[in-house]
This record gives structure tokens, sequence and C-alpha cells, in this order.
């Protein structure tokens, strides 16, 4: 494998590392949604839980654009990512 394509395959798994944590803080403040007896904190919650949702739609799509086009490509290097995380 050469640099580049080495350095590709970093930045889509900083990519994902990103996408995973921007889901699991996304989720969490779904759960804060509307619990709280102060119209202000309710209010900066639903802001924080849309923009972690325009966060992770932009991660998305920029990985969408960084992914190789090749057909099984994308299945090969997640089968890889996973191995080395021995899952």
């Amino acid at each position: 494998m050469s640099d580049a394509e080495d350095y590709a395959r970093g930045r889509r798994d900083g990519l994902r590392l990103a996408l995973a944590v921007l889901t699991a803080e996304e989720a969490k403040w779904a759960g804060l949604l509307g619990g709280s007896s102060s119209w202000r904190t309710n209010l900066s919650r639903e802001v924080r839980h849309k923009t972690l949702q325009v966060a992770q739609k932009r991660l998305q799509t920029v990985l969408n654009r960084l992914s190789p086009k090749e057909e099984g490509a994308i299945d090969a290097e997640l089968a890889d990512a996973l191995e080395q995380l021995g899952l």
C-alpha cells in the first residue's frame, strides 16, 4: 500500500471515529431534550442536539466523498478496521 493510500485510509478512519463520538454525544443530548423545567435550558439542549446532528451529517458527507469508488474496497477496508479492533 502506498503512502497516499495509507494517508487516505487514516483520514477516513479519523472521520469514522469522529462520527462515532458525535453519534454518542447526540444520543446523550437527545435523552435530555425537554427534561428541564427551565425553558432556557431546554432551548440550549435543543440547539446543542441540532448542532450535533448537523455536524454528523457534514462528517458523513465528507466521509462519502473520500471513500473509494471501487466495488468491494469499502467492505475490505471496514473488515480490516474491525479486525484491528478485535471485533
